[in-house]
């Protein structure tokens, strides 16, 4: 079942009567515009709000030879060794 709330939105009258235009232009209702308008707006703040993980590429020759093999534990405490933790 879908439901719909009834709400008043206030809008200033130069776009209420833009809107008022455009729908009678395209056959549709203001409505139907308000909510077209909504769902956008929505869909494209959701898609912005996603995490994206950036670029942390090293120019060098990758892990060092004496580490080939260490346990990750190992290669933590050397990347933490001098900084104070």
């Amino acid at each position: 079942m879908v439901s719909h709330m009834k709400t008043t939105i206030q809008i200033p009258d130069s776009l209420f009567e833009e809107v008022r235009k455009l729908a009678r232009q395209e056959h549709t209702t203001m409505k139907e515009l308000v909510e077209m308008g909504l769902r956008r707006i929505v869909s494209e703040r959701k898609r912005r709000s996603r995490f994206r993980l950036r670029k942390a590429t090293f120019r060098g020759t990758g892990l060092q030879p004496h580490l080939a093999g260490a346990a990750w534990d190992q290669i933590l405490q050397l990347t933490y060794e001098g900084r104070g933790a």
